[in-house]
Protein backbone atom coordinates (compact mmCIF):
# COMPACT_ATOMS: atom_id res chain seq x y z
CA UNK A 1 0.00 0.00 0.00
CA UNK A 2 1.34 3.33 -1.08
CA UNK A 3 1.90 5.64 2.12
CA UNK A 4 1.31 9.04 2.12
CA UNK A 5 3.35 11.76 3.15
CA UNK A 6 1.90 12.58 6.81
CA UNK A 7 2.41 8.91 7.40
CA UNK A 8 5.90 9.06 6.57
CA UNK A 9 6.42 12.14 8.92
CA UNK A 10 4.44 10.38 11.40
CA UNK A 11 6.82 7.60 11.47
CA UNK A 12 10.04 9.74 11.05
CA UNK A 13 8.89 11.88 14.32
CA UNK A 14 8.25 8.56 16.40
CA UNK A 15 11.54 7.56 15.20
CA UNK A 16 12.61 10.36 16.78
CA UNK A 17 10.93 10.20 19.85
CA UNK A 18 9.15 13.17 19.42
CA UNK A 19 5.14 13.95 19.83
CA UNK A 20 3.46 16.21 16.93
CA UNK A 21 -0.19 17.67 17.11
CA UNK A 22 -1.50 16.29 14.46
CA UNK A 23 -4.44 18.64 12.06
CA UNK A 24 -7.54 17.36 10.03
CA UNK A 25 -7.63 18.73 6.52
CA UNK A 26 -10.31 17.09 4.16
CA UNK A 27 -11.33 14.78 7.16
CA UNK A 28 -7.76 12.69 7.44
CA UNK A 29 -5.21 13.73 10.06
CA UNK A 30 -1.63 15.10 8.98
CA UNK A 31 1.25 16.96 10.31
CA UNK A 32 1.25 20.27 10.12
CA UNK A 33 3.53 21.91 7.13
CA UNK A 34 5.37 23.96 9.65
CA UNK A 35 6.65 20.61 11.65
CA UNK A 36 7.39 18.92 8.11
CA UNK A 37 9.96 21.46 7.50
CA UNK A 38 11.65 20.63 10.49
CA UNK A 39 11.33 17.22 9.16
CA UNK A 40 11.98 17.17 5.52
CA UNK A 41 12.84 20.43 4.09
CA UNK A 42 10.89 23.08 3.39
CA UNK A 43 10.92 22.28 -0.34
CA UNK A 44 8.77 18.54 0.23
CA UNK A 45 6.81 18.46 -3.29
CA UNK A 46 3.10 18.78 -2.61
CA UNK A 47 0.35 20.23 -5.01
CA UNK A 48 -0.81 19.28 -8.35
CA UNK A 49 2.90 18.64 -9.32
CA UNK A 50 2.10 15.44 -7.50
CA UNK A 51 -0.40 14.38 -9.89
CA UNK A 52 -0.01 13.12 -13.70
CA UNK A 53 2.15 10.69 -12.52
CA UNK A 54 4.16 12.76 -10.72
CA UNK A 55 7.70 15.23 -10.88
CA UNK A 56 10.83 13.70 -10.36
CA UNK A 57 13.13 15.64 -12.83
CA UNK A 58 16.25 14.39 -13.34
CA UNK A 59 16.37 11.40 -10.42
CA UNK A 60 17.72 8.32 -11.96
CA UNK A 61 19.98 10.30 -14.55
CA UNK A 62 23.58 11.50 -14.71
CA UNK A 63 24.57 14.51 -12.70
CA UNK A 64 26.49 17.59 -14.90
CA UNK A 65 28.18 20.67 -13.07
CA UNK A 66 27.60 23.81 -15.02
CA UNK A 67 29.37 27.20 -13.99
CA UNK A 68 29.43 28.95 -17.74
CA UNK A 69 25.77 29.93 -20.20
CA UNK A 70 26.81 27.71 -23.14
CA UNK A 71 27.77 24.88 -20.89
CA UNK A 72 24.23 25.53 -19.05
CA UNK A 73 22.73 25.90 -22.10
CA UNK A 74 23.95 23.15 -23.63
CA UNK A 75 23.12 20.75 -20.32
CA UNK A 76 19.52 22.21 -20.46
CA UNK A 77 18.67 21.56 -24.07
CA UNK A 78 20.20 18.06 -24.32
CA UNK A 79 17.98 14.82 -24.59
CA UNK A 80 17.67 12.18 -21.37
CA UNK A 81 17.31 12.23 -17.86
CA UNK A 82 19.87 14.75 -15.98
CA UNK A 83 20.53 16.60 -13.16
CA UNK A 84 22.47 19.98 -13.42
CA UNK A 85 23.36 21.51 -10.99
CA UNK A 86 24.65 25.63 -11.46
CA UNK A 87 27.31 26.78 -9.68
CA UNK A 88 28.60 30.42 -9.24
CA UNK A 89 27.17 33.31 -11.45
CA UNK A 90 26.19 32.90 -14.72
CA UNK A 91 25.94 36.12 -16.74
CA UNK A 92 23.17 35.65 -20.11
CA UNK A 93 20.38 37.09 -22.41
CA UNK A 94 17.30 35.74 -23.67
CA UNK A 95 15.67 32.64 -22.77
CA UNK A 96 17.46 29.06 -22.59
CA UNK A 97 15.25 26.29 -23.17
CA UNK A 98 14.85 23.08 -21.02
CA UNK A 99 14.12 19.75 -22.09
CA UNK A 100 12.33 17.13 -20.57
CA UNK A 101 13.11 15.30 -17.04
CA UNK A 102 15.75 17.64 -15.65
CA UNK A 103 16.35 19.04 -12.40
CA UNK A 104 17.77 22.04 -12.42
CA UNK A 105 19.53 22.72 -9.13
CA UNK A 106 21.80 25.76 -7.41
CA UNK A 107 24.79 25.04 -5.76
CA UNK A 108 25.12 27.65 -2.70
CA UNK A 109 24.74 30.92 -4.27
CA UNK A 110 24.05 30.02 -7.98
CA UNK A 111 22.78 32.93 -9.56
CA UNK A 112 21.77 33.48 -13.51
CA UNK A 113 22.07 37.35 -14.33
CA UNK A 114 20.16 38.77 -17.72
CA UNK A 115 18.31 35.63 -18.56
CA UNK A 116 15.56 33.73 -17.68
CA UNK A 117 14.22 29.39 -17.82
CA UNK A 118 12.15 28.26 -21.18
CA UNK A 119 10.05 25.36 -20.08
CA UNK A 120 8.84 24.59 -23.38
CA UNK A 121 7.07 21.31 -24.81
CA UNK A 122 8.62 19.94 -21.77
CA UNK A 123 7.55 16.97 -18.89
CA UNK A 124 9.10 16.43 -15.60
CA UNK A 125 11.35 19.24 -14.66
CA UNK A 126 12.51 20.89 -11.20
CA UNK A 127 14.04 23.72 -10.89
CA UNK A 128 15.43 24.76 -7.55
CA UNK A 129 17.46 26.69 -5.25
CA UNK A 130 18.81 29.29 -7.89
CA UNK A 131 18.68 33.40 -7.84
CA UNK A 132 17.36 35.27 -10.61
CA UNK A 133 18.37 38.76 -11.54
CA UNK A 134 17.48 41.28 -14.04
CA UNK A 135 16.29 38.91 -16.81
CA UNK A 136 15.41 40.58 -20.01
CA UNK A 137 12.33 38.57 -21.03
CA UNK A 138 10.35 35.93 -18.38
CA UNK A 139 12.82 34.64 -15.04
CA UNK A 140 11.07 31.21 -15.66
CA UNK A 141 8.18 30.80 -18.25
CA UNK A 142 6.06 27.17 -18.99
CA UNK A 143 4.20 26.39 -21.74
CA UNK A 144 2.81 23.59 -23.21
CA UNK A 145 4.28 21.82 -20.06
CA UNK A 146 3.36 19.23 -17.45
CA UNK A 147 4.42 18.13 -14.35
CA UNK A 148 6.66 20.96 -13.47
CA UNK A 149 8.01 21.46 -9.73
CA UNK A 150 9.72 25.43 -8.96
CA UNK A 151 10.74 25.67 -5.62
CA UNK A 152 12.99 27.39 -3.42
CA UNK A 153 14.07 30.52 -6.10
CA UNK A 154 14.93 34.12 -5.29
CA UNK A 155 13.95 36.37 -8.00
CA UNK A 156 13.89 39.75 -8.75
CA UNK A 157 14.60 43.15 -10.35
CA UNK A 158 13.61 41.52 -13.91
CA UNK A 159 11.94 42.85 -16.65
CA UNK A 160 8.84 40.55 -17.51
CA UNK A 161 6.97 38.03 -15.53
CA UNK A 162 8.96 36.10 -12.84
CA UNK A 163 7.57 33.06 -13.09
CA UNK A 164 4.49 33.14 -15.68
CA UNK A 165 2.63 29.29 -16.95
CA UNK A 166 0.64 29.16 -20.01
CA UNK A 167 -0.32 27.65 -23.13
CA UNK A 168 -2.01 24.46 -21.70
CA UNK A 169 0.31 23.56 -19.33
CA UNK A 170 -0.60 21.45 -16.12
CA UNK A 171 0.27 19.63 -13.05
CA UNK A 172 2.47 22.59 -11.65
CA UNK A 173 3.93 23.39 -7.97
CA UNK A 174 5.00 26.78 -7.40
CA UNK A 175 6.56 26.83 -3.58
CA UNK A 176 8.73 28.41 -1.17
CA UNK A 177 9.67 31.30 -3.80
CA UNK A 178 10.47 34.84 -2.59
CA UNK A 179 10.15 37.05 -5.16
CA UNK A 180 11.12 41.10 -4.32
CA UNK A 181 11.77 44.51 -6.09
CA UNK A 182 9.78 43.71 -9.17
CA UNK A 183 6.52 44.56 -10.55
CA UNK A 184 4.54 41.42 -12.86
CA UNK A 185 5.55 38.12 -10.36
CA UNK A 186 2.78 35.18 -11.73
CA UNK A 187 1.19 35.14 -14.72
CA UNK A 188 -1.30 32.09 -14.92
CA UNK A 189 -2.85 31.82 -18.42
CA UNK A 190 -1.70 34.56 -21.28
CA UNK A 191 -4.75 35.37 -23.09
CA UNK A 192 -8.71 35.44 -22.56
CA UNK A 193 -8.86 33.96 -25.97
CA UNK A 194 -6.84 30.88 -25.14
CA UNK A 195 -9.42 28.78 -23.93
CA UNK A 196 -9.69 26.51 -26.66
CA UNK A 197 -6.28 25.31 -25.16
CA UNK A 198 -6.22 26.44 -21.48
CA UNK A 199 -9.72 25.62 -20.49
CA UNK A 200 -9.53 22.24 -18.24
CA UNK A 201 -5.52 22.69 -17.94
CA UNK A 202 -3.27 25.04 -16.02
CA UNK A 203 -4.44 23.46 -12.84
CA UNK A 204 -1.29 24.89 -10.38
CA UNK A 205 -0.51 25.13 -7.00
CA UNK A 206 1.29 28.09 -4.92
CA UNK A 207 2.36 27.57 -1.38
CA UNK A 208 4.93 29.19 1.00
CA UNK A 209 5.74 31.82 -1.57
CA UNK A 210 6.87 35.22 0.19
CA UNK A 211 5.76 37.95 -2.12
CA UNK A 212 7.76 40.65 -0.52
CA UNK A 213 6.55 43.95 -1.86
CA UNK A 214 5.92 43.18 -4.80
CA UNK A 215 3.05 45.21 -7.50
CA UNK A 216 0.86 42.34 -9.13
CA UNK A 217 -0.20 39.32 -10.05
CA UNK A 218 0.03 36.85 -7.04
CA UNK A 219 -0.76 34.97 -9.36
CA UNK A 220 -3.45 36.62 -11.94
CA UNK A 221 -4.88 33.61 -13.47
CA UNK A 222 -7.16 32.52 -16.56
CA UNK A 223 -9.22 29.42 -16.89
CA UNK A 224 -7.41 26.82 -14.33
CA UNK A 225 -9.83 25.45 -12.33
CA UNK A 226 -9.35 23.85 -9.38
CA UNK A 227 -5.86 26.95 -8.72
CA UNK A 228 -4.93 26.29 -5.22
CA UNK A 229 -3.21 29.58 -3.55
CA UNK A 230 -2.39 28.60 0.40
CA UNK A 231 0.04 29.60 3.03
CA UNK A 232 1.74 32.14 1.31
CA UNK A 233 3.26 35.49 2.52
CA UNK A 234 1.98 38.49 0.95
CA UNK A 235 3.94 41.48 2.68
CA UNK A 236 3.71 45.16 1.12
CA UNK A 237 2.12 44.20 -1.90
CA UNK A 238 0.78 47.29 -3.96
CA UNK A 239 -1.90 46.54 -6.52
CA UNK A 240 -3.36 43.36 -5.88
CA UNK A 241 -2.29 40.12 -4.66
CA UNK A 242 -4.51 37.73 -6.33
CA UNK A 243 -6.71 37.73 -9.11
CA UNK A 244 -9.10 35.37 -10.67
CA UNK A 245 -10.54 36.13 -14.13
CA UNK A 246 -12.20 34.70 -17.55
CA UNK A 247 -12.74 31.05 -16.80
CA UNK A 248 -10.88 30.55 -13.99
CA UNK A 249 -11.45 29.22 -9.71
CA UNK A 250 -9.12 29.90 -7.57
CA UNK A 251 -9.03 28.80 -3.83
CA UNK A 252 -7.69 30.97 -1.60
CA UNK A 253 -6.77 29.81 2.00
CA UNK A 254 -4.45 30.03 4.97
CA UNK A 255 -2.58 33.37 3.19
CA UNK A 256 -1.03 35.92 5.39
CA UNK A 257 -1.87 39.00 4.25
CA UNK A 258 0.03 42.33 5.74
CA UNK A 259 -0.41 46.01 4.56
CA UNK A 260 -1.78 44.42 1.33
CA UNK A 261 -4.86 46.70 0.46
CA UNK A 262 -6.49 44.24 -2.25
CA UNK A 263 -5.82 40.94 -1.21
CA UNK A 264 -7.59 39.40 -3.84
CA UNK A 265 -10.84 40.25 -6.33
CA UNK A 266 -12.40 39.03 -9.51
CA UNK A 267 -11.51 39.89 -13.14
CA UNK A 268 -8.52 42.01 -13.88
CA UNK A 269 -8.07 44.49 -16.61
CA UNK A 270 -10.15 43.72 -19.79
CA UNK A 271 -10.58 40.44 -17.97
CA UNK A 272 -13.96 39.50 -16.93
CA UNK A 273 -14.17 37.79 -13.39
CA UNK A 274 -13.81 34.19 -12.87
CA UNK A 275 -14.73 32.28 -9.17
CA UNK A 276 -12.97 32.83 -6.06
CA UNK A 277 -13.09 31.18 -2.68
CA UNK A 278 -11.64 32.18 0.49
CA UNK A 279 -11.02 30.62 3.86
CA UNK A 280 -9.01 31.21 7.20
CA UNK A 281 -6.72 33.86 5.69
CA UNK A 282 -5.00 36.21 8.20
CA UNK A 283 -5.24 39.83 7.59
CA UNK A 284 -2.92 42.44 9.19
CA UNK A 285 -3.44 46.19 8.01
CA UNK A 286 -5.24 45.03 4.76
CA UNK A 287 -8.75 45.04 2.84
CA UNK A 288 -11.15 42.10 2.83
CA UNK A 289 -10.92 40.99 -0.27
CA UNK A 290 -13.56 40.26 -3.30
CA UNK A 291 -15.27 36.48 -3.79
CA UNK A 292 -18.02 34.89 -6.16
CA UNK A 293 -18.75 31.49 -7.04
CA UNK A 294 -17.44 28.47 -6.45
CA UNK A 295 -14.34 26.32 -7.32
CA UNK A 296 -13.80 22.69 -8.11
CA UNK A 297 -12.68 20.61 -5.43
CA UNK A 298 -8.97 19.87 -4.66
CA UNK A 299 -7.90 16.55 -5.80
CA UNK A 300 -4.85 15.89 -3.68
CA UNK A 301 -3.94 15.96 0.29
CA UNK A 302 -2.29 18.57 1.74
CA UNK A 303 -1.65 20.69 5.05
CA UNK A 304 -2.68 24.54 6.00
CA UNK A 305 -0.44 25.99 8.65
CA UNK A 306 -2.15 27.83 11.08
CA UNK A 307 -2.52 31.05 8.68
CA UNK A 308 -1.44 33.68 12.14
CA UNK A 309 2.20 31.70 11.65
CA UNK A 310 2.25 31.84 8.30
CA UNK A 311 5.11 35.20 8.18
CA UNK A 312 7.41 33.23 10.07
CA UNK A 313 6.86 30.22 8.58
CA UNK A 314 7.63 31.56 5.36
CA UNK A 315 10.06 33.96 6.06
CA UNK A 316 12.41 31.44 7.39
CA UNK A 317 12.18 29.17 4.85
CA UNK A 318 11.41 30.51 1.23
CA UNK A 319 14.00 31.43 -1.37
CA UNK A 320 17.40 29.92 -2.44
CA UNK A 321 19.89 28.96 0.23
CA UNK A 322 16.96 27.85 2.13
CA UNK A 323 17.00 23.85 2.11
CA UNK A 324 20.27 21.61 0.79
CA UNK A 325 19.67 20.43 -3.06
Amino acid sequence: MRRTKASILLTLTAAAGLTLAGSVVDGASAVPMARQVALAGPSDLVGWATQGGGTSGGAGGGTTTVSSSSALSSALSASGTQVIRVSGTITCSGMLKVTSNKSVLGNSGATLVGCGLNVANASNVIIRNLTFRNWNDDAINVQYSTRVWIGNNTLSNGYDGAIDIKRASDYVTVSWNRIFSHDKTMLLGHDDGNGGEDRGRLRVTYHHNWFDGTNQRHPRVRFGNPVHVFNNFYGGVRSYGVASTVGAGVLVECNYFENTPDPYHLGEGSSGPGTLVARNNHKVNSGAGQTGGSVASIPYGYTCDTPSQVKSIVTGGAGAGRVGV
